[in-house]
């Protein structure tokens, strides 16, 4: 059993206690992308009524942004952009973007954050809401970059027929993401 902190409340925490907790936290850290690996797997085999299961969703759409080119960072946010729907059914976007906010750039994140909206575009007005509520939107940076992620890239991956590399093949992108995170107000203190 590891040696544990010994105080019962926050404010009592000693640097003693940090110092056991701090390379507890790093252990946790670096096996966050099996975690997410994990979690993407529950989506196997959940249709939701889709044409598709929302793993093979997650799979096409950065099968095709990986064929488009687009570099590892792009095609984790594809990856990853639906993980939430299990956990977050009414916001799901947010889900993602929490996930991948310490390990991306301020595009890419405000892409997988505002992506549901921009998908509604095709389907909102049928379930009785406003297909153009991206246009909140319009004029930021990112709404062109959004827009094409989702008509690209979100948009045609329901698709039985079409390919969608192994969850494996992304997997080595995804932990070379997720090694050090770029943005985090714990970077400096989880330091190897």
């Amino acid at each position: 059993m590891n040696a544990r902190a010994s105080f019962t409340r926050m404010d009592e925490s000693t640097r003693e206690d940090w110092g056991l907790i701090v390379p507890e936290a790093m252990k946790m850290s670096r096996s966050l992308p099996d975690r997410v690996l994990d979690h993407l797997r529950l989506l196997d085999g959940d249709f939701g009524g889709f044409p598709v299961d929302r793993l093979t969703h997650c799979l096409q759409t950065a099968t095709l942004a990986h064929h488009d080119g687009r570099d590892e960072e792009y095609v984790c946010c594809a990856l990853l952009h639906d993980i939430g729907d299990t956990l977050g059914s009414f916001n799901h976007p947010d889900i993602a973007a929490a996930i991948l906010k310490p390990f991306v750039t301020e595009e890419n994140l405000w892409m997988v954050q505002q992506h549901g909206i921009f998908q509604g575009h095709n389907f909102f007005h049928h379930i009785g809401l406003d297909r153009d509520m991206r246009e909140q939107f319009r004029g930021h940076p990112h709404f062109e970059r959004t827009a094409e992620f989702v008509e690209r890239y979100d948009n045609p991956a329901f698709d039985p027929e079409a390919e969608a590399l192994p969850l494996a093949f992304f997997e080595p992108m995804l932990r070379r993401l997720m090694a050090q995170p770029r943005q985090s107000i714990y970077k400096a203190a989880m330091k190897p």
